[in-house]
């Protein structure tokens, strides 16, 4: 019982990040190791797939295809047929975001959205690229009349907003996955043979729907610039 009590004591010694290596005076920690990792496992998955495929799809080929399709109707039905120009997008950050996320499943193997860098990271450059889309389909004049809009007296809440926005992304990304982990790490500890099962299975059903909120949100903010308040 001591032993496990000493475990529990030391529980955020194995959910943080450790450094691995140095490249120069930059420390690589163990979220950047495995973001490298599955990145290299996506890129010679979808290599192998894109080597092998069929007009009418046949075996693993069906998965991303109705993948497409879903996120392809959910663009269309927020923005119209011009959705589908940002459906590459869309469908990285899900596909990628849900790999992160169940990273935890490999032993050993802690998920990069554990790491608050990781989901600042992506919250950050999710609406920088929305901001971007923004000022391409408006014009420059037509983006900053999009912060006086529905009322003029409204653009310093609508400027607090676009600023809140990466924070609010990456905070629930974070807290979601982070909190996950450390319950079965706790239930691990305590109880290490049926009890961690059930939740390991409902984290698998997390990952999945963080990784959909967080593309949701994304396709609701692309769309907000593109229709309006």
């Amino acid at each position: 019982m001591s032993e496990k009590i000493q475990e529990l004591a030391t529980i955020m010694d194995h959910m943080r990040p450790h450094i691995i290596f140095h490249i120069g005076p930059i420390p690589v920690t163990s979220t950047v190791v495995n973001t490298w990792i599955i990145m290299a496992l996506l890129f010679l998955f979808f290599f192998w797939l894109s080597r092998n495929l069929r007009y009418f799809p046949r075996g693993v080929q069906h998965i991303p295809e109705l993948l497409l399709e879903f996120f392809g109707n959910l663009l269309e039905e927020a923005m119209g047929k011009e959705g589908r120009r940002y459906l590459p997008l869309v469908a990285t950050l899900f596909i990628f975001i849900l790999s992160l996320n169940l990273a935890w499943l490999v032993p050993t193997m802690k998920p990069p959205t554990m790491d608050l860098s990781t989901t600042a990271a992506f919250g950050v450059t999710t609406i920088i690229l929305v901001q971007l889309i923004g000022i391409r389909k408006k014009g420059l004049v037509g983006y900053i009349k999009h912060f006086f809009s529905p009322m003029p007296f409204l653009f310093p809440l609508n400027v607090v907003e676009e600023l809140v926005k990466p924070v609010s992304l990456s905070l629930r990304l974070f807290g979601n996955i982070f909190g996950e982990k450390m319950v079965v790490t706790i239930l691990l500890i305590l109880v290490p043979f049926l009890l961690p099962t059930p939740v390991m299975l409902l984290g698998l059903l997390m990952g999945l729907i963080q990784a959909f909120v967080f593309t949701l949100l994304t396709i609701t903010y692309i769309a907000n610039f593109i229709h309006g308040h």
